[in-house]
């Protein structure tokens, strides 16, 4: 089925050229990870008073955090699990380069919804937003012939766990979004 999705839409490459634009610029490494770091760099220096300022610090470390966890994660199944990517299994045409790691699971996923979810849980407009963008890096991932659909669904369910657990970690373990600010604070970031 995964091979059948993905070849489905891979045969619409080439027919819609300004689709195919946006999903270039969608599948890169580079778009949704620097929007995703500028929302976590902004969040961490606004703040209308010091609690909130402190709050958003916190929402930003757990999103840094959990990008952490869903890449180790992400490194720990690529090392136990080798799938191939569609590219090389299917006669697709690739609008990306063609990655030679592990297929499954996706670590842009991964990261996309990992950043997404740990916004997400302290300001909900942003991070639907961020979840729209996670969502279309999959997609275009998908479409561009990089991964399969159930790369993406793991690697973003990965992303969403390793949000969810640190933020309880933080929650559990106070003592530490207070170290991080204290040393943030000693080097000027904070």
């Amino acid at each position: 089925m995964d091979g059948a999705i993905v070849r489905w839409l891979n045969d619409g490459v080439g027919r819609f050229t300004l689709f195919d634009r946006f999903m270039e610029a969608m599948v890169s490494d580079y778009l949704v990870p620097l929007f995703g770091s500028l929302v976590l760099i902004g969040l961490w220096f606004y703040g209308t008073d010091n609690a909130s300022r402190a709050a958003n610090q916190v929402t930003a470390a757990i999103g840094i955090g959990s990008i952490g966890g869903a890449n180790l994660i992400v490194a720990i199944v690529n090392a136990l699990v080798w799938r191939p990517r569609p590219a090389l299994d299917n006669d697709l045409t690739l609008l990306f380069y063609g990655p030679t790691d592990s297929s499954f699971p996706s670590n842009a996923a991964g990261v996309g919804f990992a950043v997404a979810t740990a916004v997400f849980l302290r300001y909900r407009r942003i991070g639907l937003s961020l979840y729209a963008l996670a969502f279309l890096w999959g997609f275009g991932r998908v479409y561009a012939g990089v991964h399969y659909p159930s790369d993406v669904i793991v690697g973003a369910l990965i992303g969403v766990a390793a949000a969810f657990i640190l933020t309880g970690l933080f929650r559990l373990l106070t003592i530490i979004p207070r170290y991080i600010q204290m040393v943030a604070r000693w080097v000027y970031l904070a």
